[in-house]
């Protein structure tokens, strides 16, 4: 069972105390990220820490993290190696086309705001961003009031909260982080993304906005994602790989964050065949709109969907990380079991009615890498 506290700086402690290990994972979390980032400041970011080790050196583990965050002297001749290293990471995204494609689709559905910006931002940043406004930024957000501590696997729990409150001291009270929610974006018509390039598979994503990741319809929007493809026995993957042959990956997936979602479908596609592929996609589309998921389909969502979340969750590290997302996201903290119960209640007239509101084919947003320079003859299958 977990323990949530919650200092007086603002600052909140997980402890996720488990005897079946003899690792501990302790992580510190800020709520901060590329949306936070102004044009100029694209890609700072980059400041998240976590250490897993051996339960006997959970003193070392807490001191070595509380010095790297509190104790940086964000040198100018360190931070400039690091210029180089982080161009080729960005080097290695954009030329990984299944890599790549993830960011090109969120710089379209989310184009003008801060959520279509680069987590890794733009090179021209990275070489000639200062080390005064590198280090301004990191005063500005990672202080003790928007930092979250979280601590997994075999420990005293005296014992962790004295090394947590050594290390990581109560500070000037000062409240979280909050977001700036994007305002809500207007489309009428869809759009269409190419990154031209000589390739032989083609890499898509098409995808439509939905509701923030706290709103109550988010769950079933996920379960809709596993229906419609987030499983081998899910009906893109039957129609569209094992049917007729068009692609070796296919998925449906849902991206949320605090003010906003998308609901994506995401594959590899044979580029002579793209054409054919996006009308069956839509041809799958258009059933789930009109005739509905069964009661049959629903019932292997939630069994599917029970099985994931146990076999994930076994692990305490991803087990902390579920409880320290819904911390950053505001959300009050649910176990395994509460979720598994949440899904239980989902309901067909959900399921369906959110794929009438999702599925609108005026707001559609599809993203391409591969050998293509004309927007038209896709914008005619997709409106």
């Amino acid at each position: 069972m977990h323990q949530r506290i919650v200092r007086k700086d603002g600052s909140v402690i997980i402890l996720l105390p488990k005897t079946d290990t003899k690792a501990i994972t302790f992580e510190t979390l800020y709520k901060v990220g590329s949306r936070n980032e102004d044009q100029k400041l694209n890609g700072v970011s980059h400041f998240v820490e976590h250490i897993k080790a051996d339960n006997r050196h959970l003193a070392m583990a807490v001191e070595m993290l509380a010095d790297m965050l509190h104790n940086s002297k964000f040198d100018k001749a360190e931070m400039d190696k690091e210029r180089g290293v982080i161009i080729e990471e960005i080097k290695m995204y954009e030329e990984n086309p299944l890599m790549h494609i993830e960011d090109v689709f969120e710089s379209l559905i989310f184009q003008n705001t801060v959520l279509g910006q680069e987590i890794a931002g733009p090179k021209i940043n990275i070489k000639t961003i200062s080390r005064d406004a590198l280090y301004a930024y990191y005063q500005k957000y990672y202080y003790s009031g928007n930092l979250v501590l979280s601590l997994a696997g075999n420990f005293q729990t005296k014992q962790a909260l004295a090394l947590i409150n050594k290390f990581f001291p109560v500070k000037k009270t000062k409240a979280r982080v909050k977001i700036e929610a994007v305002k809500k974006i207007s489309q009428k018509s869809p759009q269409i993304k190419l990154i031209n390039q000589p390739l032989e598979q083609t890499q898509m994503i098409w995808g439509w906005k939905s509701v923030n990741k706290k709103d109550k319809k988010f769950l079933s929007l996920q379960v809709l994602a596993n229906i419609f493809g987030g499983n081998m026995s899910s009906r893109l993957f039957l129609q569209i790989r094992e049917r007729r042959g068009l692609c070796y990956s296919i998925r449906a997936g849902v991206n949320g964050y605090e003010d906003i979602s998308s609901f994506n479908i995401q594959a590899g596609l044979n580029k002579d065949k793209i054409e054919e592929a996006l009308l069956a996609i839509k041809e799958e589309i258009n059933k789930i709109k009109t005739t509905g998921v069964s009661a049959e389909e629903l019932a292997q969502a939630k069994e599917n969907i029970h099985g994931r979340l146990i076999l994930r969750l076994e692990n305490p590290s991803a087990y902390l990380g579920f409880l320290s997302d819904q911390e950053l996201f505001g959300q009050k903290l649910k176990t395994l079991e509460d979720l598994l119960k949440a899904v239980d209640k989902i309901t067909l007239k959900q399921i369906n009615g959110l794929a009438k509101e999702v599925f609108v084919m005026s707001q559609s947003n599809l993203a391409l890498i591969g050998p293509f320079k004309d927007k038209n003859k896709f914008l005619k299958i997709i409106k």
